[in-house]
């Protein structure tokens, strides 16, 4: 389910692209995609996600936990900053295109590992 959630995210952060919807949101969008997924992961490796947004901490689990995590995977922490940037205007620097690109770009990467993880481990998704 958590990958479902991680998918759909990622999804609507590509979407908005095409519509008229702030790049704020859609970092926002990516980074909980990302979120999403990396909670996945850690729950292949039976270790229950904490109620946090910092992804810096969930790729701390998942080393702790002895799972070798590849370096497009590890920048997912870069997009921690995402899960507040758009809840307060005027707070963080400026979202440009660029970041939009990047930001999309790491959240599909940690999509598609985690489901890499899953179809090894064959846990429900």
């Amino acid at each position: 389910m958590w990958l479902s959630y991680a998918r759909a995210n990622l999804a609507h952060a590509a979407a908005g692209r095409a519509a008229d919807v702030l790049a704020e949101y859609l970092c926002f969008d990516a980074q909980q995609a990302a979120e999403k997924a990396l909670k996945a992961a850690l729950i292949v490796h039976n270790v229950r996600p904490p109620r946090v947004h910092d992804l810096g901490e969930l790729l701390r689990l998942l080393s702790d936990a002895h799972v070798n995590v590849p370096a497009d995977v590890q920048r997912a922490e870069d997009l921690s900053a995402f899960a507040v940037q758009a809840r307060y205007p005027g707070w963080g620097d400026r979202v440009e295109d660029e970041d939009v690109s990047n930001a999309t770009a790491t959240a599909e990467a940690v999509i598609v590992w985690v489901a890499e993880l899953i179809e090894l481990g064959s846990p429900p998704e």
